[in-house]
């Protein structure tokens, strides 16, 4: 019984398919991963073959209550890539040859998913596989949602005999494993504490209705533990400050490569950003696949979300049930899309080439954000029909490790890659950004022919340079001024004739950049939109408007921005 052989590694491969678009890119990224692993192509992990036939022996013991076969037999095959890889991929290189290589397991899935139903399987192995003492949680809004694992694995265990007979027993506020004496607790974040507890393995189910107390209460009980394990489960909420969010955005960056960690496994099962516009959600059955992977293989769930899916069009209060439980698209969130795809970005990418730049005539863009908040300063040239970028971001000494816990970016690694700086005290030294700018010219050889600038924050920092001989010029934070930059400098990244030196900053705050367009159809990078920081593109669109003016009127002929 080999791994290669198993569902889990069959629905990988199927993922990865050329042109098979009934799964996102984000789950592609993820099976890929995972089928380096198990072709020993990772340096951290490996699956073992071991605890898989372990799994498949239980799983074979447990009956699947509603088709009355074994869950060997029963199981999805989405689910079976997720309790295998989660469950059975470990840590190379480790003292303890069992310890999980996943720490983290992140499953955004619609609903009608028999998502609390794996769960539940997950559980009743955990249960019998863990350590003898081992204890489990779900933690859920409510007790009643909470309860609705514990009554799953209840319904498991009732009718399978072997289970039954002597490995559990089911009481009214837990399960115990007599063969482990390990037990589950459900919990509510409405009424019981997270704290003092010691979590082996913890669920979060519907994350998405709850702030991240619980969630980081349940992960710090688990700091002593080497082997631990977290798993969150949710559907999309209209929501804009719920856990769920920045849990799928960790994880993709993560699956993207702009963290370090790896040891987070995510099945986000939601649509790709390019079917988020011109309500594409009407008629496009690839939404449905992509955020239901059960509907794949089951028409009849597939045609019972599409007449759903009829009902939300014609009537507008049936939308963000439907939009939110069923596609994971926020109903408020519509017309919001990613500005460009990672990986379209990196493919622009450079080493540092310090004699570049001597003797070019540069344009610069910044963002002087509020004095607490990230600053950014762009330098962009045009060379043989491209566009060649340079750009630095700047944060308070004494926010750095507040955001770095708030955001989930290595600030401490950016500085020392000399991408990031860190100036002031509490809030930033534009002083220090001031001099940075005054001193790019004898750095890099550079002409400044225009600094480009949002007024709010600005003023005075643009009185001290245009003392100083610069021209600064004022550019109105508006639709229709900025989208033609921001749509100059994504066709120019698409047609690989942008290039920018290795920055893992701005590649972040890429990944973070959301777009709207205003009623004349004009897209514009929004801040509150996004999805984190995004000041290095700002600054970078704002010294691309400059370029681009100059290439349009000349400077001489600066044209007037009229809003």
């Amino acid at each position: 019984m080999m791994v290669k052989d198993s569902k889990a590694y069959q629905y990988a491969k199927w993922c990865v398919e050329k042109g098979n678009q009934k799964v996102g890119i984000y789950v592609k990224k993820q099976a890929q991963a995972w089928l380096n692993i198990v072709g020993g192509k990772d340096e951290e992990a490996y699956v073992d073959e071991k605890a898989y036939k372990k799994i498949c022996k239980i799983l074979q013991l447990m009956i699947h209550p509603d088709l009355q076969c074994s869950m060997y037999d029963g199981l999805e095959d989405y689910a079976w890539f997720l309790i295998v890889a989660v469950l059975c991929t470990k840590l190379k290189n480790s003292e303890n040859k069992n310890i999980r290589y996943y720490i983290t397991a992140v499953l955004e899935i619609s609903r009608k998913n028999f998502k609390t139903f794996n769960s539940a399987v997950i559980f009743i192995l955990l249960m019998l596989t863990e350590p003898q003492f081992s204890r489990f949680f779900s933690v859920a809004p409510d007790l009643k949602l909470s309860k609705e694992l514990q009554l799953a694995i209840r319904k498991i265990i009732k009718v399978s005999p072997a289970l039954a007979e002597e490995a559990f027993k089911v009481l009214r506020s837990e399960i115990r494993c007599l063969l482990t004496e390990s037990d589950y607790t459900p919990l509510a974040y409405s009424e019981d504490k997270m704290d003092g507890k010691l979590a082996n393995a913890f669920l979060a189910d519907e994350a998405g209705a709850m702030d991240s107390y619980p969630i980081e209460a349940m992960r710090s009980s688990q700091i002593t533990l080497f082997n631990k394990l977290g798993i969150i489960i949710s559907t999309q909420y209209p929501n804009d400050n719920n856990a769920m969010i920045d849990e799928i955005d960790i994880s993709k960056k993560t699956l993207d490569g702009l963290t370090d960690n790896k040891r987070r496994f995510a099945l986000l099962y939601e649509p790709d950003s390019e079917f988020l516009t011109n309500d594409q959600w009407h008629n496009n059955d690839l939404i449905i696949y992509q955020s239901n992977p059960v509907a794949v293989a089951h028409d009849y769930i597939f045609d019972a979300i599409k007449d759903m899916r009829t009902m939300a069009v014609l009537y507008e209060n049936k939308r963000e049930n439907y939009l939110c439980k069923h596609n994971n698209i926020k109903y408020k969130g519509l017309g919001v899309e990613g500005y460009v795809e990672i990986t379209k970005v990196k493919e622009c990418k450079i080493k540092e080439d310090l004699d570049f730049w001597i003797g070019k005539k540069v344009f610069l863009g910044v963002d002087l954000s509020q004095t607490d908040d990230n600053t950014s300063v762009a330098m962009v040239c045009e060379h043989n029909g491209s566009i060649y970028a340079k750009v630095w971001g700047f944060i308070p000494i004494e926010k750095k490790e507040i955001k770095i816990k708030k955001e989930n970016v290595d600030y401490n690694k950016l500085i020392r890659q000399g991408v990031c700086f860190e100036c002031g005290d509490a809030v930033i030294g534009y002083d220090f950004v001031e001099e940075h700018i005054k001193g790019l010219e004898s750095k890099y050889g550079v002409d400044i022919v225009q600094v480009g600038y949002d007024r709010m924050n600005a003023i005075s920092t643009v009185q001290k340079l245009e003392a100083e001989g610069y021209e600064c010029v004022e550019i109105k934070q508006h639709s229709c001024v900025l989208h033609s930059p921001s749509k100059l400098l994504k066709e120019q990244i698409l047609s690989k004739k942008f290039r920018y030196d290795e920055n893992l900053m701005l590649e972040i705050n890429f990944q973070n950049a959301r777009c709207t367009e205003d009623t004349n159809l004009n897209k514009y990078v929004n801040k509150k939109k996004s999805a984190g920081k995004v000041d290095m593109v700002v600054s970078l669109i704002n010294a691309i408007y400059l370029l681009e003016q100059e290439n349009l009127f000349g400077n001489n002929g600066f044209v007037v921005q009229v809003i």
